[in-house]
């Protein structure tokens, strides 16, 4: 590798923005901020923290991060109009590095179709704006929507309009994720040599899965000179989800002799972002995933094995500690004190007060006389099922069921400071819980899907359950875990149903506010 020709890469981070339009991945305020934490920890550059205009929680997340993460640049998206360009200002001000990220889309088709402009007023809308958005904030971003799918001429127009306006980065999408590699590299490239003063600007690229090129392509881009990548942990996203922050950050890792590229990313905390958004939002990675699905570093066949045995780099082109899967055994038990607890969660990278370390020590004791071994798994799992606010709190649940009984449950919820219960059947003992849950709700959507996994692979080891939810066509996922399959399943529809709650709060806030406006 050539030392003195090395290119730095920014790793713009959008998990908490393009990854929350992941149908199901809708995350409240606290999870949001601990998730935020934890990008921090990563090393990204930047962190998306979310569309401020979209809803009152938005924003109050996007402020709160902006207000707590120090050391990283906070962005806020923003269409190309002044009501969410102030918004966005108005949340991201508190940081140490604020962004305002704007965009509107440049294609023929969507010019056409959906904004109904001509390229003229486009352009005057996009210059105007970035202008605009330079009266609050030195830092300000511009995404060509449809980039790919955009007149080349114009598209350069439109560029170097807005870094004549003052944008500091311009990110081009592959919004749909048309293009394919070599295409990608050649269009990134032209636009390098066409477009007058982008050396002067970060050029980024946000490209997406759709045909399951989204990293291909966004390393291609790297290829052809782009210095900004735009990724989300485990690739989650919109349709097919985005460009995987794990696969992009270990390719350049890996392949040094070809990117001749680096980041600022802790690669050790890789695995653990992983772990962690895939609790708080309830969607797992496949087990074939790269880098960080379970099967990313198993051995099954014979002659594999003898080889890994032999050395390593037989079959692994990087070690799994270089990702942060260290394996673990016994950690903790039920004999451990608190100090050994608190420990133990800074060392997984939780950074609690003294009254959440108590709470969550009070989980950990009642778990641990349930089971032998406690795995970082299960810290894991205790921490990140925490809620700032939670309308209902399932209190006791009880089930009847054998192969000559129909099942039957029994159910306690707190509901706003007073305790409910109910009791129903149902075709097995997870639904005889469900169904007496709902009759204490009084919810309206329905189960559209249900996942239950062993956290370790042991008969002692905790449920891992999913349950997705959904009412007028908005999907919610909610997770739980415990030693009881019925008692996390019914955890996890409680979970869900306070997400939902949350989700219908901001949108009737946000409702009002328009009619207000």
């Amino acid at each position: 590798m050539d030392n003195e020709h090395i290119k730095k890469i920014k790793i713009f981070d959008t998990t908490l923005r393009d990854g929350e339009q992941s149908p199901g991945a809708s995350m409240n305020i606290e999870e949001k901020l601990n998730l935020a934490r934890q990008l921090a920890r990563l090393g990204v550059d930047v962190i998306e923290a979310g569309f401020p205009v979209a809803s009152e929680g938005d924003f109050e997340a996007v402020k709160a991060i902006a207000q707590e993460i120090k050391g990283v640049e906070i962005a806020g998206l923003a269409r190309a109009n002044e009501k969410d360009i102030y918004r966005a200002y108005s949340a991201v001000k508190y940081s140490e590095k604020p962004v305002i990220h704007t965009f509107i889309a440049t294609s023929d088709l969507h010019l056409k179709y959906k904004l109904k402009m001509s390229r003229e007023d486009l352009y005057e809308k996009a210059v105007g704006m970035v202008r605009y958005a330079k009266t609050f904030i030195e830092n300000v971003e511009f995404s060509a929507e449809d980039a790919s799918r955009t007149d080349f001429e114009f598209l350069c127009k439109v560029l170097e309009g807005v870094i004549d306006a003052g944008a500091t980065t311009v990110n081009i999408p592959d919004t749909v994720g048309y293009a394919t590699p070599f295409e990608f590299f050649n269009f990134i490239k032209s636009i390098k040599e066409r477009v007058k003063s982008i050396e002067n600007v970060i050029l980024s690229v946000h490209c997406h899965n759709d045909l399951g090129l989204a990293v291909a392509n966004s390393l291609s881009a790297i290829l052809a000179g782009a210095n900004q990548v735009e990724c989300t942990i485990n690739g989650i996203g919109e349709r097919a989800g985005n460009a995987a922050l794990e696969e992009i950050v270990m390719a350049l890792d890996v392949r040094k002799d070809i990117y001749n590229a680096i980041t600022n990313i802790n690669t050790n905390e890789i695995y653990r972002s992983s772990q962690l958004l895939t609790h708080i939002t309830g969607i797992s990675v496949q087990p074939n995933k790269a880098i960080v699905g379970k099967n990313a570093f198993a051995h099954e066949a014979g002659i594999h094995q003898d080889g890994v045995l032999k050395e390593k780099a037989t079959y692994e082109i990087m070690t799994p500690e270089r990702v942060g899967r260290q394996s673990n055994d016994l950690v903790l038990g039920k004999h451990s004190g608190k100090h050994a607890f608190k420990e133990k969660l800074e060392s997984l990278g939780y950074l609690l007060n003294d009254k959440e370390i108590e709470n969550a020590f009070i989980k950990f004791k009642a778990l641990s006389d349930r089971k032998k071994e406690i795995y970082d798994e299960d810290i894991d799992s205790l921490i990140a099922k925490s809620h700032p606010f939670e309308k209902y709190e399932l209190k006791y649940v009880n089930v009847v069921c054998g192969d000559t009984v129909t099942p039957l449950s029994m159910v306690k919820v707190m509901v706003d400071g007073e305790l409910k219960h109910n009791s129903s059947c149902g075709n097995g003992p997870v639904d005889a819980a469900i169904n007496a849950i709902e009759k204490i709700v009084n919810s309206k959507a329905k189960v559209i899907g249900y996942e239950v996994k062993s956290i370790r692979g042991t008969t002692e080891a905790q449920g891992d359950v999913s349950i997705t939810i959904e009412e007028n066509g908005v999907s919610i996922t909610g997770r739980s875990a415990h030693t009881d399959i019925v008692v996390a399943s019914a955890k996890a529809y409680v979970n869900a149903i306070n997400k939902l709650y949350i989700h219908n709060s901001n949108l009737k806030k946000s409702v009002e506010s328009e009619i207000y406006e």
